[in-house]
């Protein structure tokens, strides 16, 4: 049986389709040509069903329906918001280092130790800095001939108890106090020791500052326990020349009393009185004990800045029932970097072995650097530092004999 085919490819070069070819082309084509356009005006007609049906002349051939149906674009989808990495809860696998670091606590551990993996010890900071009493206290001042002087106010009520810095928390373990004095004359260095000290650490202002009563209130504020020094005379004076109102030995106790008064109605707030130089003055018995008794008639202590060996202020002190406190470490004796941090290791050792150290120190930069990079790191190593007043604040004189090596 031949099959007829009008495909033009196997038609013979030259020969034209037979009639029976041309009528099936021509019903490809009636076929054909519906459908394209069916196909046409479906993609222009949208949400529409075309429906073409394509008639046969000849009768009997097939009929083609095509349905097209528009849909509604399938956007892809969203993804979850990840919430920011700060919201993220933390996994049961966070190290103890992360969870210190997002808490905001300090965590105090032996050196060369590292973070556990299972549970960490941490000392919460306090909610609130510490807060000096404001000064001046109306119940703690009298007028005197150069201005303000503290008193004693009713009930025995002192300033080396009303302006002293309250010792922060408690516990046990070795205790550190430092004195850094000769503040208030140079601004730098004033302005340096406020901020860069802990608070923990004392002050000290000379007498000849100007607007020191500002400064010492900025002091107080950021928390700072203040004393005053008393410019006293060295062994070669005037050569070495404290400055005016140094009290002499060679001046009688009324003077001497009178210039001590002028010294103090500088400024309030100050729990007592620092020797500014006065290596002779301090060794000298008939001099320093009219003035020792004046301090502490008006409710003030005496710290003896540890540079002289020869001062008799713990002795004379004890016998006018007079709160003092003697240095037992010069930290800046001598004034190079290395020194000052040997002489810090020795404060440390000695709070180690007594349970309390009290040292001084100047106002240089370098020594304000030294102590406060000391500072920074004593906590983590167990020393607690603590104010002045903790050496002179009790019953009685509290004395703290130097230890020298």
């Amino acid at each position: 049986m031949r099959v007829a085919t009008d495909d033009i490819l196997t038609r013979p070069l030259g020969a034209k389709p037979s009639a029976g070819q041309r009528l099936r082309s021509l019903r490809q084509v009636r076929i054909t040509a519906p459908l394209m356009l069916g196909g046409l005006v479906a993609g222009l007609v949208v949400g529409l069903s075309i429906l073409v049906v394509v008639g046969d002349p000849e009768g009997g051939e097939p009929s083609a329906v095509a349905a097209i149906t528009l849909r509604e674009p399938v956007m892809a989808p969203v993804a979850a918001q990840v919430p920011p990495k700060a919201e993220r809860p933390k996994s049961a696998s966070s190290s103890a280092d992360e969870v210190e670091t997002a808490s905001g606590v300090t965590v105090f551990r032996p050196t060369g130790t590292a973070a556990p993996t299972d549970a960490v010890v941490i000392q919460v900071p306090s909610a609130a800095p510490i807060r000096l009493s404001a000064a001046p206290d109306s119940r703690l001042i009298e007028r005197g001939r150069h201005g303000n002087l503290p008193r004693l106010g009713e009930g025995r009520l002192r300033s080396l108890d009303v302006y002293a810095r309250p010792e922060a928390g408690g516990g046990s373990g070795p205790r550190v106090a430092i004195l850094v004095s000769g503040l208030g004359i140079g601004q730098a260095a004033t302005a340096s020791a406020i901020t860069r000290l802990p608070p923990a650490v004392s002050l000290a202002f000379a007498p000849y500052g100007g607007d020191l009563e500002r400064t010492v209130t900025r002091a107080r504020e950021a928390g700072h326990e203040v004393l005053l020094q008393a410019p006293m005379e060295p062994f070669d004076y005037p050569d070495s020349d404290p400055g005016p109102q140094t009290l002499l030995t060679t001046s009688r106790p009324p003077e001497n009393l009178d210039r001590l008064s002028w010294i103090m109605s500088r400024f309030p707030g100050f729990v007592g009185i620092v020797n500014y130089m006065g290596a002779k003055l301090t060794s000298d018995a008939a001099a320093l004990d009219p003035v020792l008794r004046e301090i502490g008639a008006r409710g003030l202590g005496f710290v003896d800045d540890g540079t002289s060996p020869r001062s008799l202020a713990t002795t004379l002190a004890g016998k006018a029932k007079v709160p003092v406190a003697r240095a037992e470490i010069v930290l800046d004796a001598l004034a190079r970097p290395e020194a000052i941090d040997r002489e810090l290791a020795r404060l440390e050792a000695q709070a180690r072995q007594k349970g309390f150290a009290l040292a001084s120190a100047s106002a240089m930069p370098m020594s304000i650097d030294r102590i406060a990079r000391w500072a920074a790191e004593a906590e983590s190593r167990g020393i607690r530092l603590v104010p002045v007043s903790v050496a002179l604040r009790g019953s009685g004189p509290t004395r703290l004999t130097s230890a020298k090596p």
